[in-house]
């Protein structure tokens, strides 16, 4: 889990990752851990000597972790042109596929021939061995991914956590090859902890700079960082009139130029400019680059609070940014408030004159939620009743193509649910603007000039002739006949993420692959299309499951399509819960770790619940039935974790969101956890029982990771984006419908033998 953690943090950075990314990533990270399973359970390794196959795979793991960091580091070379270039869908997926070969099958490796072990010199059966095997590994993940988060990715670097795993790994190898006894093993973790100081003090950073540098190649980086939320990045680019050009940048994407005033004019002024005396002003991200020393020029701002989410982020910019974030301690009129945008408002009582959001375009499910209509909806909340909403997209100087013009009516028809006047300026970067009272905006340039010259504002780049430039009759025009809504028009939400979906679209436009025309294929796909060709393949697959030959071959087979099922399943769930929380909460990253630590320890403490009810002198019997009732549970559990989410997102008060982050969200994630862990042990009891028991040792287990990787690859690339949530979790519950009708089938046809 520590590894996962690290290496999907690699790849973020390399691969300037979204939702689609990540997918792939943990698509490919579970296909190469259940390849590894399912060849070493046929391979029969460990079958003879588990306890050294063990040791070995120990310190693959060890060596294979910092190799792997390297790799994934020197991989963007082989696919760039230039330093900074996107990477498409074909080279992301090689990379994965090819980086994290090694480790990925070792640690499924790892998994049989642990449970060989237990079996061997525990005098287990294959079940219990692979049912405890199952219960331990949860427990670790739990463990491991509440360590990683909240304590090793704080305060260490890549390299220095692989070599903190690395000596652990290799200790537990020589404790087991050598079979030392506890006074041995004491004395080899003082050597070990004596020898991570010159690793972790010396050794790793070097590593980790070398690498560093490979991944850099073509920058001269000044400054890096590691934070709870990511990679943070400066670099030298050049020169320019007014000094040298800094870059900032969180996992691999540009965040902020400094100096750039025309960046932070473009943000700031033309939402400023839009109000006839802003007094109060609440800014929501891209503050480090002059922006909030931009808005503090006009002479009416009284207070403006400045709300960014990574402390880290602010650090590196008053280190390398002095001069743009000087106004953060100077200036008594600046509130700096280190928190989620949507966090902030949600617990503020106060109400603001301009609303200004200056983050990325919803490339992400994160981003999303600063451009739906819930979030829209909050910040009507807290404006003045003259107050007005401001968002800035990208978009295009002179031609707006088909897939752009669509993203922003979307997010125009977004706006317009909640704002009844809007107003928008043309542009590279358009602006949205929204408003409740029907005197506050205006669409005449010579207005915005009036007020420009009255506050007296020495501007180069929101001038006064540029602003009649950029707001001509016939650029207005345009915008108008092209961004109006129709009635086909989708409304953005939280749970139907539709502008994620649109977004995707124009990222996979600038490649010169059929990344686009896919997207745009799937995004007109009909819910009764893809729910009908699943209702069919399930079909389909019963009927071929109930004329496999023999009755236990047959058993068999069903039970392994429920754990297939079920890691589908467990994947959505898990999706549903970090993005619901997301929606209800805001996004703090440390807590959604402990989320998942929940998750896992759900999972491990259902496996112990299902191991110490294996105790039936009818065990096949009471396998059966309890995996239907498992699995009947899971065919709920995907509505009834949503409709519970709703009804938290419907209290608004901050104690109402506390106490749902701190006692709902962690019992719902440990809840479904343990719905799956006493699926797995259970299925186990039937798929590991008779013929081939030992053969199918990590067979399942594979199985298990297969459906995990299926639900990773198409909830993150298309469920989601394309249907979401609701739509989704119906086609989670037809799933577990079809798993259901096989449990029962089992024991109806048992039954009938038996009579």
């Amino acid at each position: 889990m520590v590894g996962q953690i690290v290496l999907m943090r690699e790849l973020i950075q390399v691969f300037n990752g979204n939702e689609i990314a990540l997918g792939i990533l943990l698509a490919t990270w579970l296909l190469w851990t259940a390849v590894g399973s399912a060849l070493t359970s046929g391979a029969g390794l460990g079958r003879n000597r588990p306890r050294l196959a063990v040791a070995a795979l120990e310190c693959v793991l060890a060596a294979s972790f910092p190799a792997t960091i390297w790799a994934l580091r020197d991989a963007k070379a082989f696919f760039q042109t230039v330093p900074g270039e996107l990477v498409g869908l074909a080279p992301m997926l090689l990379t994965s596929l090819v980086c994290l070969s090694v480790f990925c099958a070792a640690s499924g490796a790892l998994f049989v021939a642990a449970a060989r072990m237990a079996e061997a010199e525990c005098w287990l059966s294959a079940r219990a061995a692979a049912s405890s095997a199952y219960l331990l590994e949860a427990a670790g993940s739990a463990l491991g991914g509440i360590l990683a988060s909240v304590v090793l990715v704080r305060f260490c670097e890549a390299f220095q956590i692989a070599a903190i795993m690395g000596l652990l790994n290799l200790c537990v190898a020589a404790a087991l090859a050598l079979r030392l006894r506890r006074v041995q093993v004491a004395a080899l973790a003082c050597a070990a902890a004596l020898a991570a100081i010159p690793l972790l003090q010396w050794v790793a950073p070097r590593w980790d700079a070398a690498a560093r540098s490979r991944l850099w190649r073509g920058f001269n980086v000044v400054g890096a960082r590691e934070s709870i939320y990511g990679n943070l990045t400066v670099t030298e680019t050049g020169a320019s009139e007014t000094g040298t050009i800094r870059s900032l940048y969180e996992n691999g994407s540009i965040l902020a130029n400094a100096p750039d005033p025309a960046a932070a004019e473009e943000a700031i002024d033309y939402a400023l400019l839009e109000h006839a005396a802003p007094t109060r002003v609440l800014l929501i991200g891209g503050g480090v680059n002059g922006s909030v020393a931009e808005a503090l020029k006009h002479p009416t701002i009284a207070s403006l609070d400045y709300v960014e989410l990574d402390p880290a982020l602010i650090a590196m910019a008053r280190q390398f940014f002095p001069v743009q974030t000087a106004v953060f301690d100077s200036d008594p009129r600046v509130h700096l408030h280190l928190v989620d945008g949507r966090r902030f408002l949600a617990g503020t009582v106060e109400k603001f004159d301009v609303i200004i959001v200056d983050v990325p375009d919803p490339q992400t499910a994160q981003l999303n939620r600063f451009y739906t209509v819930e979030f829209f909806r909050l910040a009507r909340a807290h404006l003045l009743p003259q107050g007005l909403l401001a968002i800035e997209l990208r978009s295009a100087e002179e031609t707006i193509s088909p897939d752009l013009a669509e993203f922003l009516r979307s997010i125009r028809r977004t706006l317009s649910d909640v704002f009844p006047y809007q107003a928008a300026i043309p542009g590279e970067m358009i602006h949205f603007f929204g408003a409740m009272q029907p005197d506050v905006l205006t669409r005449d340039p010579q207005v915005l000039v009036a007020r420009l010259r009255e506050r007296r504002l020495a501007t180069q780049y929101v001038s006064q002739y540029f602003i009649p430039y950029r707001m001509m009759p016939d650029r207005m025009e345009q915008v108008e006949t092209e961004l109006t809504p129709v009635a086909s028009t989708p409304v953005n939400r939280d749970f139907a993420p539709i502008a994620y979906e649109f977004d995707v679209v124009l990222w996979g436009a600038q490649f010169r692959s059929g990344y686009a025309a896919w997207f745009r294929a799937a995004e007109h796909v009909r819910f009764g299309q893809v729910a009908g060709a699943l209702a069919i393949v399930l079909l389909i697959g019963m009927g071929l499951l109930a004329f496999l030959p023999g009755r236990e071959r047959r058993q068999k087979a069903s039970a392994g399509a429920c754990v297939a099922a079920t890691g589908f399943t467990l994947m959505a769930l898990q999706i549903f819960l970090l993005l619901g929380f997301q929606a209800v909460y805001g996004y703090v990253y440390a807590e959604l770790a402990i989320l998942i630590g929940l998750f896992m320890a759900g999972i491990a403490l259902g496996s112990w619940l299902a191991i110490r009810s294996n105790n039936s002198s009818d065990a096949g019997a009471e396998h059966r039935w309890r995996l239907t009732e498992a699995q009947l549970l899971l065919a709920l559990a995907a509505p009834a974790l949503l409709i519970v989410v709703s009804l938290i997102g419907s209290f608004a008060s901050t104690a109402a969101t506390w106490i749902a982050a701190q006692v709902i969200f962690p019992a719902l994630a440990a809840l479904a956890g343990m719905l799956g862990g006493y699926q797995f042990v259970v299925a186990a009891g039937i798929f590991l029982r008779g013929r081939g028991e030992r053969s199918g040792l990590g067979v399942l287990y594979a199985i298990d990771l297969l459906g995990g990787c299926v639900g990773a690859l198409a909830l993150s690339t298309f469920l989601i984006p394309v249907f979401g949530f609701w739509r989704t979790a119906w086609l989670a519950v037809a799933i577990n419908a079809a798993a259901v009708l096989l449990a029962a089938r089992m024991n109806l046809v048992t039954k009938a033998v038996q009579l």
